[in-house]
């Protein structure tokens, strides 16, 4: 029975602009997403559960994939829409 995870919608617009990124990124590089997760040390599913906004990672994985990806992790984040800010209100 195949999943449906490719039908789930994102965690949060947080989750699904980090994902964009990372897919951005791999395409630059020209590579699939089974090389590109064994670069990162994941396996191929997460990946595209990452890519599509479906999981919301550690830090230590997110380190990860900016190195398995040749990027600075700063340029993942860096502007990305905090889950609940408040801050502005």
């Amino acid at each position: 029975m195949p999943s449906d995870d490719r039908a789930k919608e994102a965690l949060s617009e947080t989750t699904r602009a980090f994902g964009e990124r990372v897919r951005e990124r791999r395409n630059q590089l020209g590579i699939s997403q089974e090389s590109a997760a064994t670069r990162i040390g994941i396996n191929w599913s997460q990946l595209g559960k990452i890519e599509r906004g479906q999981r919301s990672l550690k830090l230590e994985t997110i380190l990860r994939i900016a190195a398995g990806l040749d990027i600075d992790s700063g340029k993942l984040i860096s502007g990305l829409p905090v889950p609940g800010d408040t801050l502005g209100d």
